[in-house]
C-alpha cells in the first residue's frame, strides 16, 4: 500500500476486524468493512468531481459519522481535508473557504442557508449536499469498490484547522499524516487504549481534540466510537447507559454541566474507564467533585498546532496530581522558558515550548505566522503560561494574552476562575482585565449562578478574600445567563473585554 497516510487506515482495520463496530450514530452502526466500503465508494465519486492529492475538501456540519467518512475518503486520494465549524457566518466561511482554496464543499442540511449565503470563491468547484453523498453510497456499484492507492507520505499535509478565533481572525494551523500518528502512539501510550473501547465523542469534531484524542485513537485500536450530534447532558447519560461508555473527552464547561445534572447523584456510571479534559486550565474542585464518584479523571494539555497532546496526566496520578496537566507526552519534549528563552526553574511560571513529531509544521499560506510561531531550534512557543514541580508536572497558569497587571503585580485570571468555581453557587466564570485608573489594571469577573441559588458580588469578592491575595480580586462582577464561547467551548474573553464596564458591584 502506497497510501501511509490516514487514508489507509480504513482498508488495514477492514482486514484486521471486518465485523467489529467502528461507529455507532443514533439508531445506525457502521461495522469497519461498511466503513471501508463506503469511504472507497466516496472516495472515487469525489475523484470524478475532480479531487486530486493536494486539493482541499472542506466539511461542514455537525458532529456525523460523514465526517469521518469524508475525511477517510479525502485523505485515500491523497487531499488535504477541511473541517469548518459549521456555527460560523457566512462571511467566516467564506474567508476560511478562500484562505485554503478549498475546490469541494460537502455540508450537512443543517447548514443549507449558511451556504446559499456563501459569496463564492474563485478555487470552489462544487457544493455537495450531504443527502447527495448519501445517495451516491446507496447507489454505488462494484466499480467503485476498486482500491485507491494514491501515494501519500506521512510529512503530506492532512488537515487544515482553522483556530478557535478568540483573538482576531483565524489562523489555518497545518496537521500532516505523522503529526496525527505520532500524536494517536502518543494517546495510546497515556490512555491505555482498548480494543474493547467504547468512546463518547461529544465534543466537535471540527476541534482537534474530538478528532484526535478520541476518534482516530479508538480506529486505530478497533474499538467503537459513539458519536453524538451535538453536547447534551442528558443525551450523554443516556448513551452511557445505552452503550457502556467506557471512554470519554470534554471541556470544563461540559464537564462542569453533566456534574450539575440532577442525574448526577443516581446514574450508573460503572462502565466509565476514563475521563479526559483539556483546552484549558481545570479547576481542581471539579477534577475532585468526579474523583469522589471514583471516577479517573485525566487532564491533558495542548493544542491545535501540537496535534493536540503535549503532556499527559496518566490515571495513576490522577490522585496524587490533582489539577496538574501532567508531563510531557511520550514522543515529544517541553519547556517553561523565561521571557529571554532560558529555562524556568521550579515553580516559576513561564511560557511553554513544544518541540516533537506531533507539532504542526506551520499556518497554511501563512509564512509570517508561521516564523513568529518557532523560537530557536524549532520549539513551538505556545503562548501559554505554567510552571513545572519538582518532579517535572506542568501546571497551566493562564494564556500570556490573557493576563492583566494591576498595580504592579501579575493577574492570572484562571487562578481566579478556579476559586471562583469553589464556591457552591457558581456554575460558571470567566475574568478578564480592564482598565483601571488607579491600579492601571483590575479584574472584571463574568459569573453564571446555578438554578436555585442565589450570590452578590460582595459575597463572591468577600469568598475570595479568604482565598487570594487583595489584589487578584476583582472590582467588577457581572452576573450572566450564559458565557459566550467557541465551538469549541472555549469562552471567547474578546468578546466579554468588549463589553462596556458598569460601576463596582
Amino acid at each position: 500500500m502506497h497510501n501511509s497516510g490516514i487514508g489507509g487506515w480504513p482498508a488495514r482495520r477492514a482486514m484486521m476486524t471486518p465485523d467489529r463496530t467502528a461507529f455507532v450514530y443514533e439508531d445506525r452502526s457502521l461495522t469497519y468493512a461498511e466503513v471501508h466500503e463506503r469511504v472507497t465508494r466516496l472516495a472515487h465519486r469525489l475523484r470524478d468531481s475532480g479531487v486530486r492529492a493536494g486539493d482541499r475538501v472542506v466539511y461542514l456540519g455537525p458532529n456525523h459519522v460523514a465526517f469521518a467518512e469524508t475525511m477517510f475518503a479525502t485523505h485515500m486520494l491523497g487531499g488535504i481535508f477541511v473541517p469548518l465549524n459549521f456555527r460560523l457566518a457566512a462571511p467566516e466561511i467564506d474567508y476560511m473557504l478562500g484562505h485554503s482554496g478549498a475546490k469541494v464543499l460537502i455540508h450537512a442540511p443543517q447548514c443549507a442557508g449558511v451556504v446559499e449565503a456563501l459569496t463564492g470563491t474563485p478555487a470552489l468547484e462544487q457544493i455537495i449536499p450531504l443527502e447527495t453523498c448519501e445517495s451516491w453510497l446507496a447507489q454505488g456499484d462494484r466499480t467503485e469498490l476498486a482500491p485507491i492507492d494514491v501515494p501519500v507520505a506521512q510529512d503530506d499535509i492532512a488537515l487544515i484547522l482553522y483556530t478557535s478565533g478568540t483573538t482576531g481572525r483565524p489562523k489555518g494551523a497545518t496537521l500532516s499524516h505523522a503529526n496525527l500518528i505520532w500524536n494517536t502512539c502518543n494517546m495510546l501510550i497515556g490512555v491505555d487504549v482498548a480494543g474493547d473501547e467504547t468512546t463518547l465523542v461529544s465534543a466537535p469534531l471540527f476541534h482537534v481534540a474530538a478528532l484526535n484524542q478520541t476518534l482516530l485513537p479508538t480506529f486505530l485500536k478497533g474499538g467503537r466510537s459513539v458519536i453524538m450530534p451535538s453536547w447534551d447532558v442528558d443525551a450523554c447519560y443516556d448513551l452511557i447507559e445505552k452503550h457502556g461508555v467506557t471512554w470519554m473527552f470534554g471541556v470544563t464547561t461540559m464537564f462542569a454541566a453533566f456534574a450539575g445534572s440532577p442525574r448526577w447523584a443516581g446514574a450508573d456510571l460503572s462502565s466509565l474507564r476514563t475521563l479526559m479534559s483539556g483546552g484549558a486550565a481545570i479547576p481542581p474542585a471539579l477534577i475532585r467533585t468526579y474523583q469522589e464518584r471514583g471516577l479517573v479523571f485525566c487532564q491533558g494539555y495542548g493544542m491545535t498546532e501540537t496535534a493536540p497532546g503535549a503532556t499527559f496526566l496518566e490515571a495513576s496520578q490522577s490522585v496524587r496530581k490533582v489539577g496538574s496537566a501532567g508531563v510531557p507526552v511520550f514522543f515529544a519534549d517541553v519547556r517553561v522558558v523565561r521571557p529571554d528563552l532560558s529555562d524556568a526553574p521550579p515553580g516559576e511560571p513561564g511560557e511553554v515550548l513544544i518541540q516533537g513529531p506531533n507539532v504542526t509544521p506551520g499556518y497554511w499560506d501563512d509564512a509570517g505566522a508561521t516564523a513568529a510561531a518557532f523560537a530557536e531550534g524549532g520549539w513551538f512557543r505556545s503562548g501559554d503560561v505554567a510552571y513545572r514541580d519538582e518532579e517535572g508536572h506542568l501546571y497551566i497558569v493562564d494564556r500570556v494574552k490573557d493576563m492583566y497587571i494591576s498595580g504592579g503585580e501579575n493577574v492570572y485570571p484562571a487562578e481566579v476562575e478556579a476559586v471562583l468555581f469553589e464556591h457552591p453557587a457558581v456554575a460558571e466564570a470567566a475574568v478578564v482585565g480592564v482598565a483601571d485608573a488607579t491600579w492601571g489594571e483590575t479584574g472584571r469577573a463574568f459569573v453564571v449562578v446555578r438554578p436555585g441559588h442565589e450570590v452578590t458580588g460582595e459575597e463572591l469578592r468577600a469568598f475570595l478574600l479568604t482565598r487570594l491575595a487583595k489584589y487578584k480580586i476583582p472590582r467588577y462582577v457581572t452576573f450572566v445567563e450564559d458565557l459566550p464561547k467557541t465551538g469549541s467551548g472555549k469562552i471567547q474573553k474578546l468578546k466579554l473585554r468588549d463589553l462596556p464596564v458598569p460601576s463596582p458591584s
